[in-house]
């Protein structure tokens, strides 16, 4: 089933100026025909015995197998319709959101001027319309309209680049729900798909459903079948992060807080080694030799070297230190 269409866009593949715009596959539609024939032809033969079989026992053998092939066919008739139709049936319920929503929307507004007059239905028409001036408001309503259009753009690129099976099967697509930066769907793949062919196509993904990006993985740690795909509009990271902790400081104790805090030391405010009593050792007789002499040379040491360093008032050279004990140890090395 198909029809042809102006093309908007020039020639194609040199052809002339009309194209092909193709609603259902040949292909899939003598798929489905196929079908159809083989559950028509089963579902008589098992319904009719099966009613044959149980009419034997109430009328004669020969009217009961008539009988039982009438109702047979009967039963596969409906079942052969909708697997034939099915293609069409499938593309109405792409649409059907849309379709009820137009539906609703066309007979709510045909008993609304049965019941009110055209001043009336102005002023609803406002107040309908006067929330859509808040930004909340229009991000609200604009979400459940990009999950049906996500639903569509994944359809069409699922149809153009995704590898499809033997049979021609795309991913099934589950359901799709709103997210703080774009939709979320979930895809089942049918036999001869993974997510590798999915993961493969982000990329055009993303263009072809008019996205930033698009992630896909895994939704199932037992089954590989159900993928969870997400599609990125916006980046969350570049709102602001409105903190609720300062609500719940009162007014009064945010002013009073830096008075009932500890003092602050100044920023030139420094530690005066002065202050940090002194520690002698006295070593006595060391497992090297060592003497107390020596102990008490390296302290003296280390005071004088301590008190140079924090003083701030020497400004000329100062007089070498010998740092060097009767010992021969130097106070460089204990510093």
């Amino acid at each position: 089933m198909s029809k042809t269409t102006p093309r908007l866009f020039g020639r194609r593949g040199g052809r002339s100026g009309r194209g092909t715009v193709t609603v259902i596959e040949d292909r899939v539609s003598r798929s489905y025909l196929r079908r159809a024939k083989i559950a028509f032809v089963v579902v008589t033969a098992v319904v009719g015995l099966v009613a044959s079989s149980i009419a034997a026992s109430y009328i004669h053998p020969v009217l009961a197998l008539f009988a039982g092939i009438l109702i047979g066919v009967t039963v596969a008739a409906p079942v052969a319709g909708v697997i034939a139709a099915w293609p069409v049936l499938r593309v109405i319920w792409w649409w059907l959101p849309e379709i009820t929503a137009f539906a609703v929307l066309v007979y709510g507004f045909w008993l609304l001027c049965l019941v009110t007059s055209l001043q009336v239905r102005i002023v609803l028409l406002f107040l309908l319309a006067s929330p859509l001036v808040f930004p909340s408001v229009r991000s609200w309503c604009k979400r459940p309209v990009w999950c049906l259009v996500t639903r569509h753009r994944l359809r069409t690129c699922f149809a153009e680049f995704i590898i499809a099976n033997n049979r021609g099967s795309l991913p099934l697509l589950l359901g799709t729900v709103p997210t703080k930066v774009g939709e979320r769907v979930w895809l089942w793949l049918r036999p001869g798909l993974s997510l590798a062919d999915v993961q493969g196509c982000l990329d055009h993904i993303a263009t072809g459903c008019w996205a930033a990006q698009a992630r896909a993985e895994a939704a199932s740690a037992t089954n590989s079948a159900l993928v969870r795909l997400d599609i990125i509009r916006r980046d969350g990271l570049t709102g602001t992060v409105v903190s609720e902790l300062p609500d719940h400081i009162s007014g009064q104790e945010r002013d009073s807080g830096a008075q009932d805090d500890a003092p602050v030391l100044p920023a030139d405010a420094g530690l005066n080694l002065r202050d940090v009593p002194e520690i002698t050792t006295e070593t006595g007789t060391a497992q090297n030799g060592g003497t107390s002499q020596n102990g008490k040379t390296r302290t003296a040491a280390m005071k004088a070297v301590k008190d140079s360093s924090t003083s701030g008032t020497q400004t000329g050279p100062q007089p070498a230190m010998n740092t060097h004990s009767a010992g021969g140890d130097d106070a460089a090395d204990w510093i």
